[in-house]
């Protein structure tokens, strides 16, 4: 089964254009994208989501074409580069908001934050405030939050280039156990060679908006 399939998908931003993007990610693979900033790599990941409105093309995720569907309907898990966290809630509030909004009953959202919030080892921050976290627990509870929906795709932007060398490490040691252990097909938007070398199966390479590269873990990046 393929996990993400963009078939010549065109988005407009002011003057900016990414042109008719075409991937294939099969289901289960850690898929890097690089390019240097401003190439486009996080206006075709909103895309991605529906946070991004495009001009033509289609967008599948497993199998589903959710060219036209609602951003909540498409299962995905989204990270966005500073974490997206809401600053109003406590680290349980933000890794059960969406489950709040899908309309979950109050005992199976304790159980399924309590749950992610063990697996990703944040359960005695579950009472503090986000302004009381350090980058890498922000992550992690960033990376709950997407994870409690269950979502089929993972989408992760620049989730580790934040952080210090020592918790850059520890992050990309989770990111690499949760892939394995939920199955996930993962976008990953980076920088960093050695990143990529570290974590990807797959990478591609956006440069001027054109995704102009698909190599192999193996090649040159």
């Amino acid at each position: 089964m393929i996990g993400l399939e963009l078939s010549g998908v065109t988005i407009r931003a002011g003057d900016f254009v990414v042109d008719a993007a075409t991937l294939s990610v099969p289901a289960g693979q850690y898929f890097i994208l690089m390019g240097h900033t401003g190439a486009g790599k996080t206006l075709l990941m909103k895309a991605v989501c529906g946070l991004q409105e495009i001009v033509s093309g289609r967008i599948a995720i497993a199998g589903r074409d959710v060219t036209a569907m609602d951003p909540c309907r498409r299962a995905i898990g989204y990270v966005p580069q500073d974490g997206g966290l809401f600053p109003h809630l406590n680290v349980f509030g933000n890794i059960g908001f969406a489950l709040d909004l899908q309309g979950l009953g109050r005992r199976e959202i304790i159980e399924r934050v309590e749950e992610m919030a063990e697996g990703l080892g944040v359960s005695s921050l579950l009472g503090r405030r986000v302004g009381r976290l350090s980058g890498g627990e922000r992550q992690k509870v960033a990376l709950a939050r997407a994870l409690t929906r269950r979502p089929r795709l993972l989408l992760l932007d620049e989730p580790i280039s934040a952080l210090d060398e020592a918790t850059r490490e520890n992050i990309s040691g989770l990111l690499k156990r949760v892939h394995e252990q939920y199955a996930l097909t993962t976008i990953h938007i980076c920088h960093n060679p050695a990143e990529a070398q570290q974590l990807g199966d797959r990478v591609g390479v956006m440069s001027g908006g054109r995704l102009m590269a698909d190599e192999l873990r193996s090649a040159e990046i």
